[in-house]
């Protein structure tokens, strides 16, 4: 596999002075300028100015001493769902074009701010995010990074923000997940995304799609990068994560829903990494999962992504509707015959679930599961039929969701050898656990991925 840079070999790189935000600033725009590359439909926008003026001021204050974290002068992407300061949110759609620029950052690319982040440009995204699989009819699709003379889905709806690592636009992104989509597009790009517990990270600033399973989350090439950006996020201390033996791990593999219909060469990469792990000494655990099924009972009227989607965007449906990708635009109507009665029990469904799920969790480390059901469908083959869409989408979402529905933390790992189709691996725990699952995948990871 290529070795990206980390977040921490960059730090390292600038406080030895062999580097300075100022180089990598311009190292990610010649990426981005590259005409060969996926620079063009992995950006919506480039802040070229902001980004250069931001790495000067870091090397000043480096220079003196002052620098805000050791992080500082390190770009990221920034998914277009976000506040960002003078600049127009658009979520990846052209119904907002007529909006005023943000007041304010939003909280998070606040905080990365603060910690001396670069804020490079704005990600491509799915429309308002709703779509695991990261196609964009206004902006154009980045190619994913497996066999790019194909041209395979990225992956949904942080789309933008995987490519953007890993073609070295960027060194990490902020992305948000509400089914999925720091995680799917890691997986589909062979590196890491997570998905917090929801309330440790401010959602405000960001274009909602569901208010119930919203989470904010980073992408990044290693474990390690996305506890920083994590920490970060969820305005927490710093930490050094230390990788957790392998050896006595207890671990659940849910058999309920997690395999229907998975793609032959997922459960054959998935399989050879869960060998791995018990010839390293965890404990591996078939088990059935009952409240997975229930997801699927409380999603057949659409769910919370659609209610709470609708409810936003009802009165600019009114308005600009025809400017809506209509893939995205027939997903959130789904919402509109929904009634409060309907409503209101899928969300007492949902706290019964979590709390039996819960205690099922009480008896391992983690949960472990592929991350997705599929490995990256070809661009062509989606954008040409509906049907085709939808089953690919459906697929992509499933097990991601899971981990929503549940209110709990998870985090994405490549486990796929050179050449082959990318495949992650997902480590899932309880609402809360989310130090626990960075120790875990720190140890995971090696082993799992050989």
């Amino acid at each position: 596999m290529s070795h990206r840079p980390t977040l921490a070999s960059l730090a390292a790189d600038l406080a030895a002075g062999r580097t300075t935000a100022r180089a990598l600033v311009e190292q990610c725009l010649a990426r981005i300028d590259d005409p060969n590359g996926e620079g063009a439909r992995t950006f919506i926008s480039v802040d070229r100015e902001g980004a250069l003026a931001a790495a000067d001021a870091m090397d000043k204050l480096r220079k003196a001493k002052a620098e805000p974290s050791p992080y500082a002068g390190i770009p990221v992407s920034i998914k277009d769902l976000f506040d960002i300061k003078g600049q127009v949110t658009l979520a990846g759609s052209k119904a907002l074009d007529d909006t005023a620029p943000a007041a304010e950052d939003a909280p998070s690319v606040a905080r990365l701010r603060r910690a001396g982040f670069i804020v490079i440009g704005r990600s491509n995204m799915t429309e308002f995010a709703y779509s695991g699989i990261g196609i964009n009819p206004h902006y154009g699709t980045p190619k994913g990074i497996w066999q790019r003379d194909v041209g395979h889905v990225p992956g949904g709806s942080s789309s933008g923000a995987a490519v953007s690592i890993v073609d070295g636009m960027s060194f990490g992104a902020l992305g948000t997940d509400t089914g999925g989509s720091c995680r799917i597009p890691a997986a589909f790009n062979g590196i890491v995304g997570y998905k917090p517990t929801a309330r440790r990270v401010p959602t405000a600033g960001a274009v909602p799609l569901s208010g119930t399973l919203d989470s904010v989350g980073p992408l990044g090439a290693s474990v390690e990068c996305c506890a920083a950006m994590d920490a970060v996020l969820a305005g927490e201390p710093l930490w050094d994560v230390k990788p957790r033996s392998v050896k006595g791990l207890r671990l659940g593999v849910p058999t309920t829903v997690v395999f229907d219909s998975i793609d032959s060469v997922v459960a054959e990469t998935f399989e050879r990494a869960i060998a791995r792990l018990s010839d390293a000494g965890a404990l591996v655990e078939r088990i059935e999962v009952p409240e997975f099924a229930e997801v699927a009972v409380m999603s057949v009227q659409g769910g919370f992504s659609a209610a709470e989607a609708y409810a936003w965007h009802r009165e600019l449906i009114a308005k600009r509707g025809q400017d809506y990708d209509p893939r995205v635009v027939s997903r959130i109507r789904r919402g509109e015959p929904q009634s409060a009665a309907h409503y209101l029990e899928i969300s007492a469904h949902r706290k019964s679930m979590v709390e039996r799920l819960n205690r099922r969790y009480m008896a391992y480390d983690a949960f472990v599961m592929p991350t997705v059901a599929i490995t990256p469908p070809p661009i062509a083959d989606l954008v040409a039929d509906d049907d085709t869409f939808t089953k690919a989408n459906l697929l992509a979402l499933r097990n991601c969701t899971l981990i929503n529905f549940a209110d709990g933390c998870a985090i994405s790992l490549p486990v796929h050898r050179e050449g082959e189709a990318p495949v992650g691996l997902m480590l899932a725990g309880p609402s809360g656990a989310d130090r626990s699952i960075f120790e875990l995948a720190a140890g995971i990871a090696p082993v799992a991925r050989g």
